[in-house]
């Protein structure tokens, strides 16, 4: 029996870990892939005490404090989670773990172009977050796909950062608000590319071009640039927990400020929740709480009280 299985094995899976284990809990983590959606990151330098540090470098560090704290990570899919009388089943392929506690902490998935080229240049030239990828084109020729807020937002900020930016649309309306796409329109160094869908990511090493095709006049046309902004929403992929917590109208995980959801013993943090900035450093906070919260409702349940006080600068602590 775990005092808490965190599902999920990004930053903020691996942050609740050590929070757990600075609260003596037997703690496991089961995650597909240990970094999440870091991995699909290049170097990262919104992270604090790191002027710039590469996405592997950044997982390596929180893994081996995680293991150095004794937390388990599996790297397997859960497949089904039950609740039984105060405890918790999850299964995964060929395992069953029991839990007292459950934190979810798997994050969301970028929507994907599913286009030939766009897997083999992720991280290298192609991204899915403009806020966590652009001030590396400072001065370069970039291109965002998209036509709701996310990829206006993406291309106002672009507009600051790159010398020219093509934002290309299905469409020739867009879904986001007035105001913004205002502003869009109105940026000199901002090329609307309406009608039109991305079908073909070129480049040896790294991104170079991208072939674009024009849905009315089907006219094909290449555009030579250093990075591609993928902003076409992303998914939460809860169905997971559909039948044991309450959810948002894009499945997203409902909790309050303790990260508690609507089902008492599960948690959740990261992008996975309903939280509206979806930041390494605000899922890694949620993470912190979750952590601290099951700790807390453990020893309610217990009958005990809560130990408040910051142990993180005790060894072992």
């Amino acid at each position: 029996m775990y005092d808490v299985i965190i599902i999920g094995a990004g930053t903020a899976g691996m942050t609740a870990g050590i929070f757990a284990a600075r609260r003596e809990m037997k703690a496991l983590i089961i995650g597909k892939e240990t970094g999440g959606q870091l991995i699909w990151a290049a170097d990262i330098e919104n992270y604090p005490g790191f002027a710039s540090i590469d996405n592997y470098d950044l997982i390596a560090k929180i893994k081996n404090q995680v293991i150095n704290l004794g937390v388990e990570i599996k790297n397997t899919e859960v497949r089904q989670i039950l609740k039984k009388d105060s405890s918790f089943q999850i299964f995964t392929e060929k395992e069953k773990f029991m839990a007292k506690t459950v934190i979810i902490a798997m994050g969301l998935s970028p929507r994907r172009l599913a286009i030939p080229g766009e897997q083999e240049s992720t991280g290298k030239g192609v991204s899915y977050c403009a806020n966590c990828d652009g001030p590396f084109y400072k001065g370069k020729t970039v291109a965002i796909v998209g036509g709701g807020n996310s990829a206006l937002d993406a291309a106002e900020v672009m507009s600051k950062i790159a010398s020219k930016v093509y934002l290309i649309h299905r469409r020739q309306e867009f879904r986001g608000f007035e105001a913004l796409v205002d502003e869009v329109k109105n940026k000199n160094n901002i090329e609307l590319v309406l009608d039109s869908e991305v079908k073909k990511i070129t480049g040896k090493n790294k991104l170079n071009k991208i072939k674009v095709i024009n849905n009315k006049t089907n006219k094909e046309s290449e555009l030579t640039i250093d990075g591609l902004f993928i902003e076409i929403g992303r998914i939460a992929h809860t169905d997971l927990v559909a039948d044991l917590v309450k959810r948002d109208e894009r499945d997203q995980i409902i909790v309050d400020e303790k990260c508690q959801t609507s089902q008492p013993g599960i948690f959740a943090a990261g992008d996975v929740t309903q939280v509206p900035f979806k930041q390494i450093t605000i899922a890694n906070g949620q993470a912190t709480i979750a952590a601290l919260a099951s700790y807390e409702h453990i020893q309610l349940a217990l009958g005990k009280t809560p130990i408040t006080l910051d142990r993180s600068t005790k060894k072992g602590g």
